[in-house]
C-alpha cells in the first residue's frame, strides 16, 4: 500500500463509519429493516459459536471447568503466592523496586494500569448484572472466589509473557500467548505444539477482541447511556465510540498507556466512591446483604440448574471480568520495563483483587441492597440482559442523579477497554501476519464497533464469552508445561529477597 496514504489511514476509518451511519441517518425508516436482517444473521451465527464453547457435562460447561481448574492448580502449585507476597506485589506496582534502566516501553503502573483499563470495564457493571439476574445473589461469592484464585493464574501467563517477549531492534516489545506458548514449548522440546497453540490462541485473540472487548462493551454502555440520554441513536452511539477508538489506536502502546493511566483512577475513584456512598447510606442492610449472598450461593432460589447454576454464573462472569487464564493481559505486561519477569508476575496477581474482589463486590452490595435484582418493575430488563441499566437503575435508586455520572463512567469504561484490547488483538495480528497489514485489522475493529452497536444484547454477549473464552482453551494447556519456569523464577526471587534483606 502507499505510504502516504498509510499515513493517513485513519481517514479510511473514519469513512467506514460514515459510510453505513450516512445511510441509516438519511432515511432512518428504509434502514430498520436492513439492521434488523442483519440482528437475525449475526444472532444465528452466534448460535452455533456458542454451542461448541459451552458444552455441559452435568450442567458445567466444561470450559468453565477447565478455568477452575487452572486457577486451583497454578495456586496450589506456586504455594498460596496470591496471598504470601500480596504486600510486596504493591510494594512494586509503587516502584519501590524499579530499575530505571530495566528494558521495557511502559512503567509497571502503566503496564497495570493499561491491563485494568482492559479488564475494570463493563464486566464489573453489566457482568455482575448479569450475574445476579441469572444466577442470583449467591453467583457475587463465586465470583469472589474466582477472582481470588484468578490471581494466581494471573501471575503465571503474565511472568511468562515478559519471560518469552521479544524486544525488536527499534525498542518496541511484542509478547503475549503465542511468544511464550511457541517459543517457551519449543525450550522444552515442544515445538510443534507451541505452534499451533500460539496460531490458534492468536485467532481467538482477534474474534475476542471483536466480541467481548468491542461489540460487548459498545453495546452494553449504550445500555446505560440510553438510559440517561433516550435521544442518541445506537448507530450514532457507535459511530462516536467508533471515531475516539480509531483515533487512539494509531499512536500504539505509548498512547494507550498515557491514556489509560490517566482514566482508569479517574473511573475507579468516581464508581467506587459512588458505591461506597450507597453502601454507606444503607449501612445497616450490608450484614443482610451478606447473608442473602451466602445463602443463595449454596441454596439458591428459583434458579435455573440450582447450586451449579449459580456457580457457573460467578466463575464466568469473574473470568469475563477479570481475565485471569486468558492471556490477554499478558500481552500488556510484556510491555513493561522489569529486570525480573517474576516482578510483573506479582504486579499482574493485583488485577484480579481490585477488579473482582473489590469493585464487582461493590457493585453485588449495590444491587443486593437496592432489590433491583428481583423486582418485577425491571424485568423487562433483566430480560434484555441489559447488564449496565440495570446496575444504573440500582445506583439512580440512592443517588437520584447518579445515572448521568455513570453513564458517563459506563463510556470511559468501555472506551478504556476497547482501546487496550485493540492493542492486544494488534500484537495477535502482527504474530499471524505482518505489522504492513494491520490496517486490515483496524478497519474490521472498527466495523465491529457498529456492529456491537446495533445488535441485540443477548446475541453480542453470546457471541463475546464464545469467543473470550476460547482463547483460555489454548492459553492454559500451554501454561501446564511451563509452569515450573515459573515456579524456578519464583523461588530465584524470593531468595534473592531474603539476601537482600540480610
Amino acid at each position: 500500500m502507499h505510504k502516504p496514504f498509510l499515513k493517513h489511514r485513519w481517514l479510511l476509518t473514519l469513512l467506514l463509519c460514515l459510510i453505513p451511519t450516512a445511510v441509516f441517518a438519511a432515511d432512518e425508516a428504509a434502514g430498520e429493516p436492513l439492521l434488523n436482517s442483519l440482528d437475525a444473521a449475526f444472532a444465528q451465527f452466534v448460535k452455533g459459536i456458542f454451542d461448541v464453547m459451552f458444552f455441559s457435562i452435568g450442567g458445567f460447561p466444561l470450559i468453565v471447568l477447565w478455568l477452575i481448574f487452572g486457577a486451583v492448580f497454578f495456586t496450589i502449585r506456586l504455594k498460596f503466592v496470591n496471598f504470601r507476597l500480596f504486600g510486596h506485589a504493591i510494594d512494586i506496582v509503587r516502584g519501590k523496586h524499579d530499575d530505571p534502566n530495566a528494558p521495557g516501553e511502559v512503567s509497571h503502573f502503566q503496564a497495570l494500569a493499561t491491563a485494568l483499563s482492559a479488564t475494570v470495564g463493563l464486566g464489573n457493571i453489566a457482568g455482575v448484572a448479569i450475574a445476579i439476574s441469572v444466577g442470583g445473589p449467591g453467583a457475587s461469592l463465586w465470583m469472589t472466589l474466582g477472582g481470588l484464585l484468578g490471581m494466581s493464574s494471573k501471575l503465571v501467563e503474565c511472568t511468562l509473557g515478559q519471560k518469552y517477549r521479544i524486544i525488536k531492534p527499534n525498542g518496541k516489545v511484542a509478547g503475549g500467548p503465542m511468544y511464550y506458548l511457541s517459543r517457551g514449548l519449543a525450550e522444552i522440546g515442544l515445538a510443534l505444539l507451541g505452534k499451533v497453540l500460539a496460531i490458534l490462541f492468536s485467532i481467538c485473540t482477534i474474534f475476542a477482541a471483536f466480541g467481548a472487548a468491542n461489540m460487548i462493551q459498545v453495546n452494553q454502555s449504550y445500555g446505560a447511556v440510553k438510559a440517561v440520554f433516550p435521544m442518541i441513536y445506537p448507530w450514532v452511539y457507535g459511530l462516536v465510540l467508533a471515531v475516539l477508538v480509531g483515533l487512539v489506536m494509531i499512536g500504539g502502546i505509548h498512547r494507550i498507556g498515557r491514556v489509560a493511566e490517566t482514566l482508569v483512577p479517574v473511573m475507579c475513584v468516581l464508581y467506587v466512591v459512588a458505591a461506597l456512598w450507597i453502601l454507606l447510606v444503607n449501612f445497616t442492610q450490608i450484614p443482610a446483604a451478606i447473608i442473602t449472598i451466602f445463602q443463595e450461593a449454596f441454596t439458591p432460589q428459583a434458579v435455573e440448574g440450582g447450586v451449579i447454576g449459580v456457580i457457573v454464573q460467578g466463575f464466568r462472569r469473574s473470568t469475563f471480568s477479570n481475565e485471569a487464564g486468558v492471556g490477554s493481559a499478558a500481552i500488556a505486561h510484556s510491555a513493561a520495563r522489569t529486570d525480573r519477569p517474576i516482578k510483573e508476575g506479582l504486579v499482574a496477581l493485583l488485577e484480579p483483587f481490585i477488579d473482582t474482589v473489590i469493585i464487582c463486590n461493590m457493585t453485588a452490595l449495590v444491587i443486593v441492597i437496592t432489590g433491583v435484582y428481583n423486582n418485577p418493575e425491571y424485568e423487562a430488563i433483566r430480560k434484555a440482559g441489559e447488564g449496565a441499566a440495570l446496575t444504573s437503575v440500582a445506583f439512580g435508586t440512592v443517588i437520584g442523579w447518579f445515572p448521568i455520572l455513570l453513564a458517563i463512567s459506563v463510556f470511559l469504561f468501555a472506551f478504556s477497554t476497547m482501546i487496550s484490547w485493540s492493542y492486544y488483538a494488534e500484537k495477535a495480528w502482527e504474530y499471524l501476519f505482518s505489522e504492513g497489514s494491520l490496517i486490515v485489522y483496524r478497519i474490521l475493529f472498527i466495523a465491529a464497533t457498529f456492529i456491537g452497536a446495533i445488535a441485540k444484547p443477548q446475541s453480542v454477549i453470546d457471541f463475546g464469552d464464545a469467543t473470550f473464552f476460547a482463547m483460555a482453551l489454548f492459553n492454559l494447556f500451554g501454561m501446564y508445561f511451563l509452569t515450573n519456569k515459573v515456579v524456578e523464577d519464583l523461588s530465584d526471587y524470593e531468595r534473592y529477597l531474603k539476601r537482600a534483606k540480610l
